[in-house]
């Protein structure tokens, strides 16, 4: 059978069967409320586990666990494109789509599925809630945030910045603290712990390999570094939250 043939079978079966699809808007009301960074109304539709009411929403797939694998790559790509349109960093949102996606393809219970998208939807909507408070930030500062974002496995200096943002040291310096409240170096420490903790949480690299990757001068010194930002050494930290979502 021909796909026109199969898609005119296929349109005679639905007709039958009343098979018709809900209002779009309710997908677009989620959308647009983790664009807007509104933590409460996402947090709703979480706790109704409103992504595991598939009814009106189409059949993807006869199998339950596939059919709700795509709707769950169709709801990331959207919130993505969504975030992306609302203001966050493209190829932040693009790397964030990717890891989820590649997360969720490893689930294998429509439970684990639901509570993925749940940590997906929140994640999105808490950086498009720093996002928002970012806009108010100079464009200097900006560049400096967004060049750390794209470099954060290099060794990063205010030299490095104020060649790409095109001021002085000094001044770069000044601004970047009246805006964020942070020294720049302060602030490159804090993001490189950041994706440590990723690195933790979510990989096999060794502390050692962290440190190389994150460009520390030396392991002792990632160690102290990341226990003053958190409190726990790499490993209590590992220990703690290893894959702790999954």
């Amino acid at each position: 059978m021909s796909i026109s043939q199969d898609w005119i079978t296929n349109e005679l079966e639905d007709t039958e069967l009343e098979a018709l699809h809900r209002s779009p808007s309710v997908e677009y009301s989620f959308y647009n409320a983790v664009r807007a960074g509104d933590m409460e109304a996402v947090n709703k539709n979480c706790e109704e586990d409103s992504f595991l009411h598939l009814k009106g929403t189409g059949i993807l797939s006869r199998n339950p666990l596939t059919n709700l694998k795509y709707h769950f790559v169709v709801t990331t790509a959207m919130l993505t494109r969504y975030c992306i349109d609302g203001g966050l960093e493209p190829e932040q949102a693009y790397r964030l789509s990717d890891f989820y996606i590649l997360k969720m393809d490893s689930c294998t219970t429509v439970r684990q599925i639901a509570d993925l998208h749940h940590i997906m939807a929140r994640d999105f909507t808490g950086k498009m809630i720093l996002q928002k408070k970012s806009s108010i930030l100079s464009r200097p500062v900006m560049q400096c945030v967004d060049y750390i974002y794209g470099h954060i496995k290099e060794r990063i200096t205010i030299q490095d910045l104020s060649e790409h943002t095109g001021l002085s040291p000094s001044y770069l310096s000044r601004v970047f603290k009246q805006n964020l409240g942070v020294s720049i170096s302060d602030y490159i420490r804090e993001k490189k712990i950041e994706k440590a903790t990723h690195l933790l949480r979510y990989s096999d690299k060794t502390v050692v390999d962290i440190a190389n990757y994150l460009n520390f001068s030396s392991q002792s010194h990632f160690i102290q570094i990341f226990e003053n930002f958190t409190g726990l050494t790499p490993k209590k930290y590992r220990d703690k939250y290893y894959k702790s979502m999954w």
